[in-house]
């Protein structure tokens, strides 16, 4: 591979490939990104409503545990 490149232009190294492969593979990274940022959200909406749901949780039963002592 290194005697491929070897006599090949430093722009056809630095500039053509790495374009030719963001055509060639673009939308499948893309894909990925897309995909992986999806998931960082959900698990974010995930974490804030089950933080929400704990929150609830323990303001009623403190709640209702006070109340108990009237």
């Amino acid at each position: 591979m290194r005697e491929i490149f070897a006599g090949l232009p430093w722009w056809v190294k630095w500039i053509a490939v790495p374009v030719i492969a963001l055509v060639v593979f673009g939308g499948v990274i893309a894909n990925v990104v897309g995909f992986v940022i999806g998931l960082l959200f959900k698990l974010l909406v995930f974490v804030a409503l089950v933080g929400g749901l704990i929150y609830v949780v323990r303001k009623f039963t403190t709640n209702s545990s006070s109340r108990g002592d009237w």
